[in-house]
């Protein structure tokens, strides 16, 4: 041991330094800011560091709240492993409609309980470039949510677990639509 003590900065104070170090060595107005912005970036730093978490909830406030798709996405994914069950609107086990339907309900749209129900709603847009969370229909008889690339996501069949499904050339969406 030589007997050096490491020095550990707190996350608040490692953001500060690393936001004053950024600034005092970047050309342009930054480096000869007139005093009166510099006061407020110091009142903006000294409340930065009173509370961390308080920062981060700011922070995510400010950004763009998620589409219903994406919702509808991340909490089919959370079902993940529950069984396929025919007819199952959960909560242990789902069908292909019924997965979709309680996804899009907990992102605060109520769709039909079928497929043949939803390929009728108003609600849906076909598309011809689907994005993650719209809804790829095999036919009139099976839906899953659009993951990405040929990735699907959904309750494939009985004997199955919820989950990623890949699709090819014999077993693919025959078309997509969008939830408005």
């Amino acid at each position: 041991m030589s007997g050096h003590r490491r020095h550990l900065l707190s996350l608040p104070a490692a953001a500060i330094l690393a936001a004053l170090t950024f600034t005092a060595f970047t050309a342009g107005p930054a480096v000869a800011a007139p005093a009166h912005s510099l006061a407020a970036t110091a009142t903006t730093a000294a409340t930065a560091t009173t509370s961390a978490a308080g920062t981060r909830v700011a922070a995510r406030s400010a950004a763009k709240p998620l589409p219903a798709r994406l919702k509808a996405f991340y909490w089919a994914r959370s079902q993940y492993g529950k069984a396929y069950e025919y007819g199952g609107i959960g909560p242990s086990g789902y069908d292909c409609s019924g997965l979709v339907m309680e996804a899009y309900r907990h992102a605060g749209i109520a769709l039909p309980r079928t497929t043949y129900g939803m390929l009728g709603s108003r609600l849906l847009v076909r598309v011809g470039k689907p994005v993650k969370g719209d809804l790829a229909f095999y036919g009139s008889g099976h839906v899953e949510l659009y993951a990405h690339g040929d990735w699907t996501f959904g309750a494939h069949a009985a004997g199955q677990i919820i989950g990623w499904i890949q699709f090819g050339p014999w077993w693919h969406p025959t078309a997509y639509y969008r939830v408005r």
